[in-house]
């Protein structure tokens, strides 16, 4: 049976806050010659005076099954596990609907009976005439759910091969895991239906959406494309380029389906959602979600989808804020942001910094491994925009008084934003100039700006200051917010900055056009950068450190107050090559100082400082404990080499991190909080030490402190923090005790300080206990170290590092792998190890399974397993770190899909494996030798000695053209690398 059926029309919302009063409104009735259910309401509940008809309904029906009751609630259900006779029910009223079907059976031995019970919602009195008239013939009934079945199952498995989910090795578990985590990945952050096919009609909407003026302008042009074109040969058509406007739009265009939010209840917009098909049945084209989720999804398919990362990078720098920031919300739509709801405590304003610079790093990695020339020219080509968030930062002075309340939000500002959106479309949400049009600029400005809004918040072996209300990285750790630092963000600003150094080096241009205001920041930055270098090591590194931060947040400062007050002036500044190649180097030279001062004894590094603000010439640093994420960022930054990563390595299996008994990591010691009667326990010495407290306590006064009957002394119980002990010792002001409270209200919140140490809170991960808290595996995290790990492993082979500390890579690697999923078993996992869950607490097993981020980290780690790399838009298939069990013992049968959406049936021989590139069949074959042969749809093959395609073959299979059909693989089985 099926139980608390919801009838259609009810929204999450109403549900959850009014169920009690919507089930009065529940009608529950059978249709006595089929069984049929109908769950219905019997109108839609609102409080205006005025009628709401619930014209459909949910209907359940059973179908293979001699039924003797049907039930259409659970009220029935004691009366049946007590063995007693059932009534039937065929209209029930205000009670939650429920379906359960009674029936006698009598199995002979090995007899097997199947039936189905079917759902669905929105069914309207045609649907159900329909289903009625089917169900007095169930088998054919039968047979159409099945043929629907099957279709479905079709499609979906079409849908994950395109993403290259389908693999066949000597592992099936491991094959089902690898489709699991490409489902996932697909189902958050979307699949391109069609390839790089663009529908034109589409693209007209989705440009008329943003600009109706743009739109306008180009009508000819779009009628004369026809009703279908390529993508690429979209982005490069002349009537594109010669309109920066046009071209701007173009590539931000991603024609991405079956993309849903997953929804995080934390966060109020987040709700869960599945868009699925219009009302003439053609897919839904768009996605939505929270930034920083959504273009994690999109790294991993850019993989299979690479001729798209170009656009992905340009929907990741548009939705950037000229203070350097991103919001919260990406959708096809455009941008959106966080507003304050009254009545919601999880709401709340401020920019999320976390995961900004190196999401957007990796994708323009990618990009610059297939199409390095497409990089260089966007990074003077001004067809960049800046999007427009009514937050105001306030002045760096602000920031240092109160760095938890730092963010203002513009009402007058964003009421002209939507009034301009509502009138001109989505790009109504961007900065305009002052001629009336979108500002655009190139990309190296918008790395700039991006990348002086972290370097203006470091502050000197502490890390990136988290002041935008919001945490810079782990959720969790939400409380770190105004008094943390994050070393985990230096980490990988680090890695961005080697990545400018390298790519700004290859660029012939010689000169970059930014806009002066930018240009006058990064000036001032690059100074104060420079003094500090010099002075460091001298002794008096406190009062540096607060020279520096004071000098680098001033600017910052002056720079928002100039570009809140009047946007860009539309003037241009001329930076040189050689200005920017040694701003890169002075930065990273500066973080690296940084990096070498947050090693820990134990030889980790740190992920998070405390820093005190207080005293005017310096800057006081507090270390917190180790955390998985500051080791899984050093490892990626590319500062510490192959020995030194090694010994990362090897301390994280030694420290109190690991849990043996899951073979993985936690993201931070399972510290034991102290009982509730070990709590708030304030020790006589410091009652002595104050005479407001020893006498509140004498006179038996309890506003702030209490006496219980064992004689110990406890803050109030209704105290939640020092903003209520600060609240009761102002009302004690006011009393007799003034001239007490007046003279140790900063004894008083120093001693309820070092009572609960509130200066070292974290947040949520300090206090709870499952998800990313205390005691419990994060695996999204786990698979960070595993791709930080390979990573490691491939630097050290490509750099030469000596045989031994490769192999020992090697072995860390396979270790970490050992502890995920579908190396497991359902026992020792707690769950269904070809699932990707969210996290495993310390009581029980793995738990939230499916959408979970830790999927694309898992579609990363494989390719790499696989050993395939792509430089300068050539593939190589370099020997990868594949476990012996990998390939397959025996002849394997396998239907792959390619790109034109045929399947075609292969059988393994054994010493096999095989998998899908760009929807590109790959053979691997152990052999006697290193070798490709590529074969082509004209009936062609052409023989490679070596492991690497050259870049016209590699582009075929980059952009899915078909012309390469499959590619046989051979390695020597020595070279390969087996973990």
């Amino acid at each position: 049976g099926v139980q608390n059926l919801m009838p259609y029309g009810v929204g999450s919302q109403f549900q959850n806050d009014k169920s009690t009063l919507l089930d009065a409104y529940k009608r529950s009735e059978l249709m006595g010659n089929t069984g049929l259910g109908i769950f219905r309401l019997s109108a839609i509940p609102i409080d205006r005076p005025e009628p709401a008809e619930a014209l459909k309904a949910t209907t359940v029906f059973v179908v293979g099954l001699e039924t003797k009751t049907h039930l259409l609630s659970s009220v029935q259900l004691e009366t049946f596990r007590n063995g007693e006779n059932l009534r039937p029910e065929n209209d029930v009223r205000a009670e939650r609907g429920a379906y359960f079907v009674e029936a006698d059976l009598k199995l002979r031995a090995r007899q097997t009976l199947q039936w189905m019970i079917v759902a669905d919602v929105g069914c309207g009195a045609s649907e159900v005439a329909e289903l009625e008239l089917l169900l007095r013939r169930p088998s054919e009934l039968k047979r159409q759910v099945e043929a629907d079945v099957l279709r479905c199952t079709a499609e979906l498995q079409r849908i994950v091969a395109s993403a290259d989910g389908i693999q066949k090795s000597g592992r099936p578990l491991g094959d089902a895991r690898h489709f699991a985590n490409v489902l996932c990945n697909v189902m958050r952050g979307g699949i391109f239906n069609d390839g790089y096919r663009v529908e034109v009609a589409d693209l007209w909407d989705f440009i008329r959406q943003a600009s109706e003026s743009v739109a306008t302008r180009h009508a000819r042009f779009f009628r004369q494309l026809g009703r279908h074109i390529h993508y690429v040969k979209l982005l490069a058509h002349d009537s594109v380029t010669r309109d920066p406007q046009l071209e701007r739009l173009c590539h931000e265009y991603l024609p991405l389906t079956f993309s849903r939010r997953h929804g995080d209840p934390s966060r109020p917009w987040n709700r869960f959602s599945i868009p699925s098909r219009n009302l003439d049945g053609s897919r839904v084209i768009g996605y939505e979600g929270n930034w920083r989720d959504i273009f994690q999804n999109w790294e991993a398919l850019a993989i299979s989808f690479p001729g798209y990362v170009a656009s992905m990078v340009c929907k990741f720098v548009n939705a950037s804020t000229a203070d350097g920031y991103n919001p919260y919300r990406i959708s096809r739509d455009g941008i959106d942001w966080e507003v304050v709801e009254p009545h919601d405590p999880w709401s709340f304003i401020g920019y999320w910094g976390d995961h900004q610079i190196i999401y957007l790093l990796r994708l323009l990695e990618i990009l610059e491994r297939h199409d390095p020339a497409k990089l260089r020219a966007m990074l003077t080509r001004e067809m960049f925009c800046y999007a427009n968030v009514p937050y105001r930062i306030k002045p760096y002075a602000e920031l240092v008084k109160n760095p938890k309340d730092t963010v203002v939000f513009d009402q007058e500002s964003e009421a002209a934003i939507r009034l301009r959106a509502k009138a001109r479309g989505s790009d109504g949400k961007l900065i305009w100039d002052r001629g009336g049009n979108v500002l655009q600029v190139n990309l190296a400005e918008k790395l700039l700006v991006s990348l002086l809004a972290k370097i203006s918040n470091f502050i000197p072996d502490a890390g990136i200051w988290l002041n935008t209300q919001r945490p810079e990285w782990n959720d969790a750790n939400n409380a770190l917010v105004g008094n943390g630092t994050s070393m985990v963000t230096v980490y990988y600003l680090r890695r961005m900055l080697s990545f400018c150094l390298e790519v700004f080096c290859s660029v012939k241009q010689g000169e970059f056009n930014i806009a002066s205001e930018v240009a006058e920041h990064f000036t001032a930055v690059h100074r104060a950068l420079a003094r500090h270098l010099k002075k460091s090591g001298d002794g008096k590194d406190d009062l540096n450190r607060r020279r520096v931060t004071d000098e680098l947040g001033s600017s910052a400062s002056r720079y928002r107050e100039r570009i809140y007050a009047q946007g860009f002036s539309g003037k241009r500044t001329k930076l040189s090559h050689e200005q920017l190649l040694a701003f890169f180097t002075l930065v990273r030279d500066t973080t690296d100082a940084s990096i070498r001062s947050n090693r820990r004894a134990d030889g980790l590094y740190h992920s998070y400082n405390l820093i005190r603000l207080e005293r005017p010439d310096e800057i006081l640093i507090r270390r917190l404990y180790e955390m998985l994420e500051g080791q899984v960022a050093v490892l990626s930054s590319g500062f510490l080499s192959p020995e030194e990563s090694l010994q990362v390595l090897t301390a994280l299996k030694r420290s109190s991190m690991y849990r043996a008994d899951q073979r993985s990591y936690l993201l931070y010691p399972n510290r034991q909080l102290p009982r509730f009667t070990e709590r708030n326990i304030i020790p006589a010495k410091e009652i002595k030490r104050s005479k407001l407290l020893s006498k509140l306590v004498a006179d038996d006064n309890r506003d702030l402190v209490e006496r219980d009957i064992a004689g110990r002394i406890h803050f109030n119980a209704l105290i939640a923090n020092a903003r209520d002990v600060s609240g009761i010792l102002q009302k004690l002001s006011a009393t007799r005790y003034a001239a007490l409270a007046k003279k140790d209200s900063a004894l008083v919140l120093a001693i309820y300080e070092r009572l609960f140490d509130h200066e070292s809170f974290t947040g949520r991960s300090g206090t709870f206990f499952g998800y990313e808290g205390l005691g419990c595996i994060y695996w999204h995290m786990v698979s960070k170290l595993l791709l930080a790990a390979q990573e490691t492993l491939v630097r050290a082979q490509e750099t030469g590092a000596p045989e031994s500390v490769v192999k020992k890579l090697a072995a860390c690697y396979s270790d970490i792998r050992e502890g995920i999923g579908d190396r497991k078993s359902p026992a020792s996992y707690g769950g269904f190890p070809t699932d990707p869950y969210s996290h495993t607490p310390a009581h029980t097993g793995a738990r939230q399974p499916g959408l979970t981020g830790q999927v694309k980290e898992d579609v990363l780690c494989r390719f790499g397993e696989l050993g395939i790399t792509v430089r300068d838009g050539q593939i190589h298939f370099a020997p990868g770190i594949i476990a012996p069990d990998e390939f397959v013992g025996s002849a394997e049968k396998v239907d792959l899909h390619d790109a034109a959406g045929a399947v075609r049936r292969l059988t393994l021989k054994p010493r096999e494996l095989v998998f899908t590139y760009c929807q590109v069949t790959v053979i691997f074959r152990l052999s006697s030798e290193d070798s490709i042969t590529v074969f082509y749809s004209d009936g062609k093959k052409s023989l490679v000695r070596g492991t690497s395609l050259d870049a016209g073959i590699s582009r075929e299979v980059f952009m899915r053209t078909g012309k390469v059909t499959w590619i046989e693989v051979t390695h020597s089985q020595h070279r390969v690398a087996s973990v």
